[in-house]
């Protein structure tokens, strides 16, 4: 199922926290060989964890994770801001419409319909916090998993070329995409919507921007 839930909301699920951190530290730094943190638990955080960040995650059945993805409002500190606006131009992205989505995480051995599900909680995110967009830094790598679930960004800016090609883009919130997406996870869109409401109607007066 997916999971919506703050920092504090993931210190309720123990297993879900620790395994997310966990499986983050085998795919950034053992898999992909990025030079992240990883403590002495053997879990990768960075700074942007302490700040107050959405988890966006796949839960297994037996309580473990599957998947993730991080997002934090682009009028706070972001990763695209902080350490990406040579790919935006220059320019900072920070709108009360716009979200950053970062931590694109699969664990190594999760459900099938892992990331078509992941990508559907984003857009069922945005449309139900009343976004436009999310922004995020992807690597080649992951251009061929949006262009299968068929939610492809808008691209501002790359570096490198080829498999060392890093990107900045737009996804664009919609229901036409939050179906088409449900329908790649094979998952009921009502039952998408109601796994959201369940983590996020107390938060919705807080977070919602219209």
């Amino acid at each position: 199922m997916l999971r919506y839930l703050t920092a504090e909301g993931l210190s309720a699920f123990p297993r879900l926290r620790d395994s997310m951190f966990e499986d983050r530290a085998r795919q950034f730094r053992d898999r992909l060989n990025w030079s992240v943190s990883v403590d002495e638990r053997g879990w990768e955080r960075d700074e942007y964890d302490s700040l107050g960040p959405l988890y966006v995650i796949w839960q297994r059945v037996d309580g473990g994770h599957g998947g993730s993805m991080r997002f934090m409002p682009t009028e706070r500190r972001t990763m695209v801001n902080d350490h990406f606006r040579h790919l935006a131009g220059g320019r900072r992205i920070a709108s009360p419409k716009v979200w950053e989505c970062t931590r694109f995480c699969l664990a190594s051995e999760t459900d099938q319909n892992a990331a078509a599900a992941l990508m559907l909680g984003g857009a069922e995110l945005g449309m139900g916090l009343g976004l436009t967009r999310a922004v995020g830094v992807f690597d080649a790598r992951m251009v061929r998993i949006y262009r299968h679930l068929g939610w492809e960004p808008d691209i501002l800016g790359t570096t490198g070329t080829g498999r060392e090609a890093v990107s900045l883009g737009f996804w664009r919130f919609s229901e036409e995409v939050r179906l088409r997406l449900a329908a790649k996870a094979g998952l009921p869109p009502s039952l998408s919507r109601d796994w959201f409401l369940a983590d996020m109607r107390p938060k919705l007066p807080a977070m919602a921007t219209g």
